[in-house]
């Protein structure tokens, strides 16, 4: 009654079958982790954004690593910028999502040591090449406040640091290329100024990172769990429809119910 099932076309979609129920339920594992990790860094934005504020002195140093524990962890820094080695960082974009540049200007300790501040985003200008018009930073010692962002480099964020850049300017915020720059100890990692605001509001400081949304991950992955627990409800149903279609042909006559027996 399901010989047909061994036939060659029926074994092709059996083994697709197969096939697709582990892999839909892999994705849906892969979308579950992807969910399970959105909510592990919405918690660590959300308590390192509302910790009290540290000098970025005690969490990191020249050469230092910043660890994803201290992503975003509110710091602060005291020193005068050295608005002379300020760079902009190309290809950023605002709140808005327009093209432009970001600030970026090197603080200097009473020790001598640097401090990156991303001061924020400003238009780039009419003409790419030439260094776009940036407020001036704030003369004499300053106190400034951040979240403390780790060292940019191109496997981490897809950005490649190319080369032949004009004067003052630079593909990725990076402590070391910047210490070479400036022939200065620099603090590992940056600050990512949140106080005091700009005059003017500009350069626009950089929103707050988003800790609130976790993304349709979950979602996903329970689509992908159905989807594979339909896959054999699908297979069943063909097979019964084909069953009772071809009962229907072999009462009509259309073609033999069971294989003719041989000939002499």
């Amino acid at each position: 009654m399901y010989r047909f099932v061994l036939t060659r076309q029926w074994v092709c979609l059996t083994l697709i079958a197969l096939a697709l129920i582990p892999a839909m339920i892999k994705l849906g594992f892969w979308q579950y982790h992807r969910h399970e990790h959105r909510v592990a860094q919405n918690e660590l934005i959300a308590s390192n954004l509302s910790a009290k504020p540290v000098p970025m002195t005690e969490v990191t140093s020249p050469g230092h690593q910043v660890p994803r524990s201290d992503y975003w962890r509110a710091v602060t820094a005291t020193g005068t910028y050295d608005t002379a080695h300020e760079v902009v960082v190309r290809m950023r974009t605002d709140n808005d999502r327009k093209v432009g540049v970001h600030v970026l200007t090197p603080l200097v300790l009473a020790d001598g040591r640097v401090v990156l501040v991303n001061r924020g985003w400003v238009a780039g200008g009419d003409d790419p090449r030439a260094y776009p018009p940036v407020p001036a930073a704030p003369s004499g010692e300053v106190t400034v406040t951040g979240r403390l962002k780790a060292d940019e480099t191109s496997a981490g964020s897809g950005i490649k640091a190319r080369k032949g850049l004009p004067d003052r300017q630079v593909m990725l915020i990076n402590s070391a290329q910047q210490a070479e720059y400036l022939g200065k100890p620099v603090l590992g990692g940056y600050l990512e100024l949140t106080a005091p605001v700009p005059a003017g509001g500009s350069p626009e400081t950089v929103a707050e990172p988003d800790h609130d949304s976790i993304g349709p991950h979950m979602a996903y992955a329970v689509q992908w769990w159905l989807f594979a627990s339909a896959v054999p409800v699908g297979w069943l149903v063909l097979v019964r429809r084909e069953k009772r279609d071809r009962a229907a042909a072999a009462a009509a006559g259309t073609i033999p119910a069971r294989e003719p027996a041989p000939t002499a």
